[in-house]
């Protein structure tokens, strides 16, 4: 027997199994024989696909006898498609071939029904219990047959295949533009299997297995539905292999094998996918795009506001389409019954209300910020409408009902559910007004330091950054964040993967595509984006150095944590949670010996450098500010404001999920509980949850925390929180389970609509509903060209130019700098100097406004005429106002406006001769 090549690569399938019906003659499209295999003590059938190979097949069959002559007696069977080229006389001369010992079969097949039945039929009439499937072109080895058949004798794989891309396995001759084909066809199936080379078509497998998943195969990859398909714990063998390009005959890859291969690919998926579905919803697409279109033009022409034409030509459209589509584009597909009606219902108007959210960012992005005219923006967005209406159509409202195992159905949903919020976030980027906080860390990057009072510098670099890329605008100060949750997801997705595997980590992603904590700081530009990213990364690089003893990672800790502490100091709590671990963990106390640790603490303390220098040079106020400042605030009881943060970062859902984490004694999912406590994998995730939180909790006692600062410690308990989201096989029945499987559902479904709502709202409205007065999430942008406005006026009648101050912390003074002088609409660089250094803050009458206090000096400003703005008339009088000016006009008011609606009221007053309060 052929020993185990020292590069074979195997993996297991969670994967549940579907649910085979009797194999039938009829279904192969095979005449004149029998479905049953003939007797024979033969163990292992190669199956051989041909179409016009008459060139190769004496090649190949020769190959094949020879490389398995040490396996005993196996047979060949050739499945001819209708083959012109004398393919099957070469066959049947083979057949009565003495040196062949009977082992070639030809099985013709009268007229073309693709490779996967082919295949099938073959299958059928195999009467070895191993069957390998390789293609005639001679591009696979065939001495590696033996190698893949003997991780199945053994009893060790229920799978092999011939892998490409696995150690070993290599392409040679291939053009540049064939390999990236090979690796695009690879990544789109990733999501399905669980091996480096889903795509090939040389492999063995157990007969059972092929004839169980293949009985609904269509396509051109019918290993790719084995994998897909098949039972849980499934095991597969990767074996490298040197797939050669074809030299002689014809290939058969072109654009019906590359179309149909996509379609099987989504019909994987779970989606109602086929040329007839397809053609129907693209023809009602249509239609419902005019119907669309018409309706848009007429109310946008008719003067009717932006928002309001497009969603009542959505609306209008939605209905349209409804009605065909349920009635004609999927009637074989769609659910029957009054209950299911009424719930594919509910479905369907979830998937149009995600459209219409998206269709708004598209059409705000194409008409603000590309500047497109209105009546030509629509039709992008329309053309994005069409295209969540047809994925959720097919894979969510009218999914058939022969649907694939749970797993795969919950890695489709994650990656849908993942790429819709992307694209909902991205679009929307540039659109809203920048939040108070947003505004004033762009007014950091105007000021850039080594550190800032209330917050290390890594929030003002990005901003300095983005800014200087794509300008100073919305969309320059947030892509930042924007980038950051990939790095949070890229972590996320390898850490659980490394402790659960694919599936759970497919899960994870969704957790942190849809959670909110995670959805907000992807989006909006603070110190927590980069923190959660370097916290992120810090757990993955520790749990591959206590778990994985993986020496090299405790450099990947020192990077992560030393760019967290430049983001925000919170990320130190890893400490004394590394710390612990190591004292309770056993295995991982010789750690405690070695050099790992100490040299990531000391190049965290190498990159947080920069803050020490500011600190030092500015009497360490900004330690001074988060920890002993902080203390001293009058003590209150908060802990039910830290629950209350929770339940709102996390979903009511996701709460519960942690407790069930961390309260082991709720747990009830079904897991002996010697396997659930015992586990070095759940221990870590405890300690890098529990220690934080415990912080948090005790400060909380007598202490009101902020409500962003249990955020990143969750990304500990993640992929426990991944994992639990479905039933653990066998169990499908527990109640947690089943709660688990309705309540996760709703949630995201739910988490979606009301994240689009939201930036709908924001940016477009949400016609009838009005916006609330006080509302401090838009108006900043008119508010600001007003005070612009006045502040040119008073220019023009004194001579000098005034300072405009805001009478706040710091949150009116942020955004006035970036709004009245209209920076986001410079290209590129920094902003204009004015209105940065026109606007300040109330410090100037003693108050506190954090790093205004640094930036713009009270004594310097003596003797100019100032701009005093405020949400409340009472911050503009008394004698802390009036004694510091010689002359003061009345208080005057101001109303901001958005979307041509008034949200909030300011008032402003202007003063002349200002003077400093004299130091004490």
């Amino acid at each position: 027997m052929v020993e185990y090549p020292h590069n074979v690569f195997s993996s297991v399938y969670s994967l549940k199994e579907t649910r085979g019906g009797a194999v039938t003659v009829d279904s192969t499209g095979v005449h004149g024989t029998t479905p049953s295999p003939q007797p024979s003590n033969r163990r292992i059938s190669i199956i051989v696909p041909t179409l016009n190979e008459a060139e190769n097949v004496d090649a190949l069959i020769g190959d094949i006898l020879g490389s398995t002559s040490a396996l005993g007696q196996v047979e060949v069977i050739v499945v001819d498609d209708g083959s012109t080229d004398g393919t099957r006389q070469r066959i049947i001369a083979w057949e009565a071939d003495p040196s062949a010992r009977g082992a070639v079969r030809l099985l013709a097949r009268d007229g073309e029904r693709g490779l996967a039945q082919a295949i099938l039929a073959g299958a059928k009439r195999a009467s070895g219990e191993i069957l390998v499937v390789m293609d005639a072109d001679l591009s696979h080895p065939a001495q590696r047959i033996p190698d893949l058949v003997k991780p199945i004798l053994d009893g060790n794989s229920d799978m092999a295949i011939g892998s490409r891309y696995v150690p070993g396995g290599s392409m040679p001759g291939w053009p540049a533009k064939r390999r990236l084909m090979s690796r695009a066809a690879a990544l789109l199936a990733w999501p399905i299997a669980d091996v480096r080379d889903p795509m090939s078509g040389f492999f063995a497998v157990r007969r059972e297995r092929l004839l169980e998943a293949g009985v609904r195969a269509e396509g051109f990859k019918i290993g790719l539905e084995v994998l897909a398909r098949s039972g849980e714990m499934f095991r597969v063998t990767e074996v490298p292999i040197e797939f050669r390009d074809r030299t002689r005959g014809i290939s058969k890859m072109g654009w019906s094998v590359t179309i149909a291969c996509l379609r099987g690919l989504l019909s994987l998926g779970g989606g109602a996918v086929s040329p007839g579905t397809a053609t129907r919803f693209g023809l009602v697409g249509v239609l419902g795009m005019l119907v669309d279109l018409l309706i848009f033009r007429y109310l946008y022409s008719a003067g009717y506001g932006l928002a309001l034409a497009h969603l009542s030509s959505f609306l209008a459209a939605t209905v349209f389409n409804y009605s065909f589509n349920a009635r004609w584009s999927f009637i074989g597909s769609a659910r029957r019954g009054h209950e299911r009606e009424g719930s594919r219902y509910l479905r369907f108007l979830a998937v149009g209300l995600m459209a219409l959210f998206l269709r708004g960012a598209v059409l705000s992005f194409l008409v603000e910020i590309v500047r497109c005219p209105p009546t030509w923006a629509v039709v992008g967005a329309v053309g994005a409408a069409a295209a969540i209406n047809f994925l959720g159509s097919a894979f969510y409202v009218f999914a058939p009902e022969d649907a694939p195992s749970m797993e795969l159905r919950w890695r489709i949903a994650a990656l849908g559910i993942a790429v819709y919020l992307l694209a909902l976030r991205l679009f929307y980027l540039g659109l809203p007004d920048l939040l108070m906080e947003e505004a004033y860390y762009w007014n950091y990057a105007q000021h850039l330091d080594l550190s800032y009072l209330d917050h290390p510098p890594l929030v003002a670099w990005m901003i300095w950054l983005g800014t200087g890329l794509f300008g100073n605008n919305p969309f320059g100060v947030r892509i930042g964040a924007f980038l950051c949750w990939f790095v949070t997801a890229f972590f996320g997705y390898r850490l659980t993967a490394n402790l659960f595997g694919k599936s759970a980590a497919f899960r994870a992603v969704l957790l942190l595509a849809a959670l909110p904590l995670f959805f907000a700081f992807g989006f909006f530009m603070t110190p927590d984006s980069p923190l959660i990213a370097c916290w992120a990364g810090a757990i993955h690089f520790l749990e591959r150095a206590l778990l994985g003893e993986r020496r090299r990672a405790w450099w990947g800790v020192g990077v992560c944590v030393g760019l967290g502490m430049l983001s925000k100091y919170t990320i130190v709590l890893l400490g004394p949670a590394t710390l612990l671990f190591l004292l309770w963990d056993r295995p991982s106390r010789h750690w405690l010996s070695r050099p790992g640790p100490y040299a990531a603490a000391s190049l965290a303390l190498m990159l947080f450098s920069p803050v020490v220098v500011w600190n030092a040079n500015h009497h360490w106020a900004s330690f001074a500010f988060q920890s002993v400042d902080r203390l001293q605030n009058h003590p209150e009881f908060s802990l039910h404001i830290l629950i209350g943060s929770m339940l709102l970062l996390l979903t009511p859902v996701g709460f519960a999920g942690m407790v069930k984490l961390l309260l082991p004694v709720l747990n009830r999912s079904g897991e002996p509980a010697a396997e659930m406590h015992s586990t070095r994998q759940r221990r870590f995730l405890l300690f890098f949850t529990l220690v934080p939180l415990f912080v948090f909790v005790i400060f909380s006692i007598s202490h009101e925390p902020k409500h962003n600062w249990t955020g990143p410690l969750w990304l500990a308990a993640l992929p426990w929180l991944a994992r639990g989201m479905t039933p653990i096989a066998g169990r499908l029945t527990r109640t947690p389970g089943r709660w688990g499987r309705y309540a996760w559902p709703f949630t995201f479904v739910s988490a979606m609509l009301f994240y689009g709502a939201a930036l709908h709202y924001l940016v477009l409205g949400l016609p009838p509903l009005r916006y609330p007065e006080g509302l401090r999430l838009v108006g900043w942008h008119d508010l600001g060209s007003q005070i612009e406005r006045i502040e040119d006026d008073v220019e023009r009648v004194t001579g000098s130019e005034p300072l405009v101050v805001g009478m706040d912390k710091y949150r009116i003074a942020s955004e006035l700098a970036f709004y009245r002088t209209h920076a986001e609409r410079e290209p590129g660089g920094l902003a204009k100097r004015e209105g940065i250094e026109g606007t300040n803050g109330s410090h100037l009458f003693g108050k506190n406004s954090l790093m205004y206090e640094y930036w713009i000096p009270p004594d310097k400003q003596n003797g100019r005429t100032l701009i005093l703005v405020s949400n409340r008339a009472d911050d503009l009088h008394g004698p802390g106002i009036t004694s510091r000016f010689d002359r003061l006009e009345p208080v005057l008011q101001l109303l901001a406006r958005h979307n041509d609606m008034p949200v909030a009221r300011f008032y402003y007053r202007i003063g002349y001769g200002y003077h400093s309060p004299t130091p004490s």
